[in-house]
């Protein structure tokens, strides 16, 4: 993952952006017993930490679907 703050995802709309948010929030939510995805999105705005978070969370959501991409595209119906 790239670790220049300048470097982030840009979803095309709100729909793509939930999409990417779907692919991690279970993950982040297991992983943060005592938080939420959505309590961390609510503090975006207000912490550098927070923020930085979220971003790397939308990073590894992108290549999430990067990969799947590249996975359903090997597929080839006979």
């Amino acid at each position: 993952m790239p670790c220049n703050s300048h470097d982030f995802v840009r979803p095309a709309d709100a729909a793509e952006r939930d999409r990417l948010e779907s692919l991690v929030r279970a993950d982040y939510d297991a992983s943060h017993p005592e938080d939420s995805f959505d309590d961390m999105k609510r503090r975006r705005p207000f912490s550098r930490e927070d923020a930085g978070l979220y971003r790397d969370w939308m990073e590894l959501a992108a290549a999430r679907a990067e990969a799947a991409g590249a996975a359903s595209r090997r597929l080839i119906a006979a």
